[in-house]
């Protein structure tokens, strides 16, 4: 009983997220579930498309890049094994002129906000500008109420987790909490805040979907 309440109360979080995203002019959908996600997430990319993938838990957690690979797509991903530090980051700047862009979001506030911060810079400038569709997607553990509570949210959790798994020697990694700290090896170089979707001259530059799974997805 206390689950299936528990669950409501995500559920309704979601919900309202997804409206308020609809009314910053994304296309904002709410799935209940990681597989209903992964199903939504294919049916908006066509066979044989070229994808980017940004540095992203949440995605390949939902295995899709490996059923984006079968329908034919080619899958821009930087994180492949035995890539050069050169073929990286042509792949990433590749990922910014793709058909498709997926990535998550560090948060995304009851409002509608998505708050990212970023390392490289790749991630977010992709999300801004460039692909012709962008599909992001993001768990309920992200929500958050405001952008203040985004912008701790994407230190004090997705950065000390995303630290531990590049091994970076920053204080986050030996403590388990951001200090805000001026290591060689900081990952929190770029914050950027989607208040609104990006627009160009009054005009959406490209489809932006934002999809809010009902269950707890990345970091």
């Amino acid at each position: 009983m206390w689950q299936v309440m528990k669950q409501k109360g995500k559920d309704l979080r979601a919900q309202a997220v997804v409206s308020a995203l609809n009314k910053a002019g994304y296309e904002a959908h709410y799935v209940p579930g990681l597989e209903d996600a992964k199903e939504k997430v294919l049916s908006l990319i066509p066979a044989g498309a070229r994808v980017g993938c940004g540095g992203s838990v949440t995605i390949r957690e939902l295995g899709l890049l490996e059923s984006l690979r079968e329908r034919g797509c080619e899958v821009l991903d930087h994180w492949q094994p035995g890539l050069s530090h050169p073929e990286t980051l042509l792949i990433r700047r590749e990922q910014v002129v793709s058909e498709v862009f997926l990535t998550s979001s560090n948060a995304v506030t009851m409002s509608g906000e998505l708050v990212n911060i970023d390392g490289a810079g790749n991630r977010v400038s992709a999300t801004i500008f460039g692909p012709k569709k962008v599909i992001v997607v993001v768990g309920v553990n992200k929500i958050v109420k405001d952008v203040a509570a985004g912008i701790e949210r994407s230190q004090q959790v997705a950065a000390v987790m995303n630290a531990a798994r590049l091994k970076r020697d920053t204080p986050c990694t030996k403590t388990g909490k951001c200090t805000d700290c001026n290591s060689a090896e900081r990952i929190c170089n770029v914050t950027v805040i989607l208040h609104r979707r990006p627009r160009d001259k009054g005009n959406f530059s490209g489809d932006f979907n934002v999809i809010v799974v009902g269950e707890e997805l990345g970091f």
